[in-house]
């Protein structure tokens, strides 16, 4: 039996007056998945994850949280079961990794209380979690890219949250540290039952490490399921304008995208 989506949008449009970026959009995010959003810039995918996370209001449509409006919903309640991590998040300067982290716990606060055990339990278990532990005393404006999105990431999993939507959190990152990134984040659906919707802008290691891809263009989805429906070349060039072959890992299945270059026929 297929477990009920925990966030679903309907017929969401999006936008400022006259001007719509999303445009009746519809999305059931599978739990316990990663689920990958794709897309050219300016296509509206960091818009839809903030209406998702009701940080901005839709002009038409809902956005239903477990079973409910969530416009009807209070905001430390939504903080308690949604996490979201925007783009190109900043600490104040001088706060150490688990003063970040702690930020985590502030839905589960009562007013003026300092951490309780089950406070520094929580963010304890996020930064081991995420290996940045050690790190607890460091300033985080002391760290490389990667060790700081560890952090923020540990930050969201301290909220305990078992939805999570993170922006772009390989963006400007090396190769390696974004294979890490995305193999914690696999891990945190696929052995601790957590629900995970993250824009990403490669091709192949979304294909690589989601098990949904959502492809967007124009403020509308175009395609979505698994990577082996719906990472073939000609929605690759219908997304993406992306003349490409697609070609199979021979050990894991995993399509991958071969771009091809400028006056050469993809199918060979």
């Amino acid at each position: 039996m297929t477990a009920a989506p925990r966030l679903v949008g309907q017929q969401l449009v999006v936008g400022y007056e006259d001007r719509h970026i999303l445009n009746g959009i519809d999305l059931e995010v599978a739990p316990q998945q990663v689920t990958a959003l794709l897309g050219p810039n300016g296509c509206g995918k960091s818009t839809l994850l903030k209406t998702l996370a009701r940080t901005l209001t839709p002009m038409q449509g809902q956005v239903v949280l477990d079973g409910e409006a969530i416009s009807h919903q209070s905001t430390r309640s939504i903080a308690q079961r949604l996490g979201i991590l925007p783009q190109s998040p900043t600490a104040p300067a001088g706060l150490t990794v688990k003063e970040l982290v702690a930020l985590g716990r502030f839905p589960h606060r009562r007013l003026w209380r300092h951490n309780s055990q089950a406070d520094q339990a929580a963010i304890d278990e996020a930064m081991a979690i995420t290996h940045v532990d050690s790190l607890a005393e460091r300033s985080v404006d002391t760290l490389s890219g990667g060790q700081r999105q560890r952090c923020w990431i540990a930050m969201v999993l301290a909220q305990q949250t078992d939805l999570v939507l993170l922006d772009e959190p390989t963006t400007y990152l090396d190769l390696k540290v974004q294979v890490d990134l995305l193999s914690l984040l696999t891990q945190l659906a696929h052995e601790q039952n957590r629900t995970l919707l993250v824009v990403l802008h490669d091709l192949n290691l979304a294909a690589a490490y989601a098990d949904r891809l959502v492809m967007m263009r124009d403020g509308q989805i175009l395609q979505q399921g698994t990577p082996q429906q719906v990472f073939t070349a000609d929605n690759l060039r219908q997304v993406f304008d992306l003349e490409a072959r697609i070609i199979h890992d021979p050990l894991s299945g995993t399509p991958i995208c071969v771009p091809q270059p400028i006056g050469t026929d993809p199918r060979g």
